[in-house]
């Protein structure tokens, strides 16, 4: 091997390091674009079974069903907006308003009734903590408020990019399936177009199941904390039912939410008669809501959209978890259903692919 071949060699390894770390830079640079385009791209899945309602019951052309599509989203984004201004506006100006030292006093009273009822049941878990200084940061408060309304003109340039790049998905539906195949080598054509149709039939069946699960959740929620007369049930039931996309973590996510918002919401009242039994009663209400989700949501999900056995979900949550955090855990079911799928079309013949995809 000659001196010339070896720094050839050498300069081509140099090169598409510095391309690769070229475009790590750049897809760093444009990440908010990529999170449009991934968002607009499961919203333009979840609308096909709509677009499809509309050309074959009510039969409306493309574009038609399309508008009529994004129309709809943008009643819903309004009507949803519409229903949570008034309520996170009013907590934002209690917040910016608040007396902080009568709500430490507040939280302090409630940890001394908590105390005592523990120490008269014989429970000193609590001792320890009479003389720690509750929410030290709670006058930075405001300043948190006024951080999250200097983004509301962010997100609202970002909800027009992904209504906008959504509409064209749907009225091209295809658009990403072509930009995908011009790159496909012609011998793998035919397994390339039957994995992209494939993906999306399973990825629109699974969002729009984990739209069913989601709105099951806030409705049980919601009647839940309205029973026992909790501020503002609608916002921490849409909060909590939400952190289901998160698998495993975000129910118990929920679960400390609710228990804290509901333990904190009315601090004047008595702990022992009234706190404490409606937060069980609460908590045993969520915890029975896990369980229909658990049970039986769930199951008629993942068994009609992506095909796969719990366990096998569960460790792939946890791979995908370890790998990329709580954002790996979010796309791990459908990042590892399009997988399967693409290994069942090109490596079918191995014994492995054939049993985890059986069921395709």
């Amino acid at each position: 091997m000659t001196a010339k071949i070896i720094s050839n060699g050498i300069l081509r390894t140099i090169a598409i390091l510095a391309g690769l770390a070229g475009l790590t830079w750049f897809v760093l640079q444009i990440q908010t674009v990529i999170i449009y385009i991934i968002i607009s791209a499961i919203l333009a899945l979840i609308s096909r079974p709509f677009i499809r309602f509309f050309k074959q019951k009510l039969k409306f052309n493309n574009s038609l069903s399309v508008i009529t599509t994004i129309l709809i989203y943008t009643v819903l984004i309004v009507i949803l907006v519409n229903l949570f201004a008034p309520l996170i506006s009013k907590q934002s100006e209690n917040i910016a308003l608040l007396n902080s030292e009568e709500f430490k006093g507040n939280i302090e009273k409630l940890r001394k009734e908590v105390n005592d009822y523990l120490i008269l049941n014989h429970i000193d878990v609590l001792e320890k903590t009479q003389n720690i200084d509750f929410l030290p940061g709670i006058k930075n408060i405001p300043n948190v408020i006024n951080f999250i309304l200097s983004k509301l003109g962010s997100f609202s340039i970002g909800l027009f990019s992904v209504l906008f790049i959504t509409f064209f998905f749907m009225q091209e539906a295809k658009i990403l399936s072509k930009a995908t195949l011009v790159l496909t080598p012609k011998k793998h054509l035919l397994h390339v177009v039957r994995s992209i149709e494939t993906i999306k039939d399973l990825l629109s069946r699974y969002f729009i199941g984990l739209i069913i699960q989601i709105s099951i959740l806030f409705v049980i929620y919601t009647s839940l904390l309205t029973i026992f007369e909790i501020e503002n049930p609608i916002i921490i039931a849409f909060l909590c039912a939400s952190l289901n996309l998160i698998p495993y973590l975000g129910p118990m996510m929920g679960g400390v939410i609710m228990f804290i918002l509901t333990t904190t919401n009315n601090l004047d009242l008595d702990f022992r008669t009234e706190i404490l039994p409606n937060t069980l009663y609460i908590m045993a209400g969520y915890t029975i809501a896990q369980l229909i989700d658990n049970f039986i949501s769930q199951p008629i999900i993942f068994s009609r959209s992506i095909k796969s056995h719990p366990l096998e979900i569960f460790i792939v949550i946890l791979v995908f978890g370890n790998l990329f955090g709580v954002l790996g855990m979010v796309i791990s079911i459908p990042a590892y259903t399009a997988i399967k799928v693409i290994a069942k079309e090109f490596f079918n013949k191995y014994k492995a692919i054939k049993l985890l995809t059986k069921d395709f």
